[in-house]
């Protein structure tokens, strides 16, 4: 009889970010990773999403002064 297939949801998510995503490593001094994941924390946001954030907002303000 054939086997059956199961469906390995954390090999999927790591397909999907592969395709999807481009991954930047940051290195800061100590402890301000602490700071940083705090901060995030307070505005309900993940790591990740509140650099994206900062990003963004820069690069908003970046073209408005052109």
């Amino acid at each position: 009889m054939g086997e059956k297939k199961v469906f390995d949801q954390i090999k999927y998510q790591n397909q999907y970010v592969r395709e999807h995503y481009d991954r930047v490593i940051i290195t800061m001094p100590k402890g301000k990773r602490d700071i940083v994941k705090n901060r995030a924390s307070k505005l309900g946001k993940s790591v990740s999403q509140y650099i994206n954030d900062l990003i963004d907002e820069d690069l908003k303000r970046d073209e408005s002064d052109e």
